[in-house]
């Protein structure tokens, strides 16, 4: 090939570079450059992850159920002589649900109760212990204390679940003023009367406390009469007694009373550490694992949780100890303190009467 024609053909691809090149700068002027291939896809968005909101925890039960206040009517019997009794409401409610205390407990855990027994005779002391001690302390009431009313109703307000002293010829029980004891030797009716008599006094209570540990009520005719008064009119029964049997007890179950019994006076033989060392065996019987006492006293193996309450009597140094016993647990404690129908039991009977109103059967 010749010298000229191979010059030539030289020429021809330079121009045709020279082409591409020009057009190349006129597509991406100054200071552009052309996109790789790879780099043309842009990459996926990342997914976005939105939490969602978590549901606000539902807020505790209130104390006390909040009844219509025509069904709370129910549950009081206006007699001619203006004396109001309570009563089994039509619907089925019974006082001894409808006035008790709520509280929070898992169904396994183990529980604790703390009962101050014989209030009202003491002005002082009487508001003090409603006003100083947790509404997780329930109260018992002398029904013959001046202004019972109202020590009820402040006693609700500050949260605390209360009960009536029982009026019996006991001399471990304060003479009631005004209120004759019902006694073994009378006819029931006049037991019955001098009942009603203390349940008139005072409304918005769970039941009745009484101490049955005199010989002559462990009898099925002295007792008998009087508990079938409190059953149908709805109320419970807590015992304190530290006999190993309990009258009370059988004819509550045939009857379908709500019952709670107990054996421990806080007070009473003090330990060397006094009251608060009380508190603390009955707190570590609760939070050991193993059998649980039923209300007769009998151990039921195998059942678990372990549940125990006490009573004590009213008096500045007990008030002050037992505020500040409680102020002192820690704050996930093995056993939890819980008013005392939390320690009540309700046998077959006693469940098909709550049966009629199915809402007694709900926390």
């Amino acid at each position: 090939m010749s010298a000229g024609r191979q010059g030539g053909r030289i020429a021809v691809c330079l121009l045709l570079l020279a082409g591409i090149a020009g057009g190349f700068a006129w597509l991406y002027p100054r200071g552009e450059t052309a996109p790789a291939a790879a780099a043309t896809a842009e990459p996926p968005p990342t997914p976005r992850i939105v939490s969602l909101p978590v549901p606000p925890r539902p807020p505790p039960p209130a104390p006390f159920r909040t009844l219509p206040a025509e069904e709370l009517g129910e549950l009081v019997e206006p007699l001619d002589d203006g004396t109001r009794l309570p009563r089994i409401a039509a619907s089925g409610w019974m006082p001894w649900i409808a006035f008790a205390r709520r509280f929070e407990a898992a169904a396994r855990s183990p529980r604790i109760g703390i009962l101050m027994i014989n209030l009202g005779a003491d002005a002082a002391l009487t508001t003090r212990a409603i006003e100083e001690l947790p509404g997780e302390v329930s109260l018992a009431f002398l029904p013959g204390s001046p202004d019972l009313p109202r020590w009820l109703k402040q006693a609700r307000d500050r949260n605390h679940e209360v009960y009536l002293m029982l009026p019996m010829d006991d001399q471990s029980v304060p003479a009631e003023r005004g209120l004759r004891p019902m006694q073994p030797t009378l006819e029931p009716v006049e037991n019955i009367r001098r009942l009603r008599l203390a349940m008139a006094r005072g409304e918005g209570y769970v039941g009745f406390v009484m101490s049955t540990s005199g010989a002559a009520w462990q009898s099925d005719a002295a007792l008998r009469p009087l508990l079938q008064e409190i059953a149908q009119r709805g109320l419970g029964v807590i015992e304190v007694n530290a006999a190993a049997a309990s009258i009370t007890q059988r004819l509550t179950e045939d009857l379908g009373i709500g019952y709670a019994r107990t054996r421990e006076v806080l007070d009473y033989k003090l330990s060397e550490g006094g009251l608060a060392a009380n508190l603390d065996q009955l707190d570590a019987w609760a939070s050991e694992k193993g059998t649980t006492e039923t209300a007769n006293g009998e151990s039921a193996s195998g059942q678990s949780p372990r549940h125990r309450f006490g009573v004590v009597q009213p008096d500045g140094d007990a008030i002050d100890t037992i505020a500040a016993w409680i102020r002192g647990r820690p704050k996930k404690p093995a056993a939890t303190l819980v008013p005392v129908i939390g320690h009540f039991e309700c046998r077959d009977a006693c469940m098909a009467r709550l049966r009629a109103q199915p809402a007694q059967l709900k926390p």
